[in-house]
């Protein structure tokens, strides 16, 4: 696992325990090489970003029960696909960012000042 460091090197945060999210599952979202989605931005789901996922082939609100999952809801937190915010950025419809929770990985493909436009805990 890569270290568990946020967009601004310091101690990764939780994201969500409730749903518990996180390639790991482990509430963080932590990545390393076996996370080929990259799996390290905090997000708010929102209805619209929740709609524009399902738009473009990934039901996030649908529930998976083979697959353990419950399905998304307005106002969860989940450890988002950084490719998949930044097409939501890309198309008007990026949801709110947890910076402190944010991988430092996602860094890789977002722009941190466009995660800050989008951060609910910048002071």
């Amino acid at each position: 696992m890569d270290e568990s460091l946020n967009v601004f090197d310091e101690p990764l945060g939780d994201c969500s325990l409730n749903p518990l999210t996180g390639f790991y599952r482990n509430g963080c979202c932590d990545t390393s090489d076996e996370d080929g989605g990259s799996h390290t931005v905090c997000c708010i789901m929102t209805t619209e970003f929740l709609a524009f996922s399902k738009s473009v082939g990934n039901d996030l609100s649908s529930p998976s029960p083979e697959a353990g999952f419950d399905g998304l809801n307005p106002g969860d937190q989940w450890c988002l696909c950084a490719p998949r915010w930044q097409q939501a950025f890309e198309a008007d419809a990026a949801p709110k960012v947890l910076l402190s929770s944010t991988h430092r990985g996602a860094l890789q493909y977002c722009r941190l000042d466009d995660l800050k436009k989008f951060a609910v805990d910048l002071n």
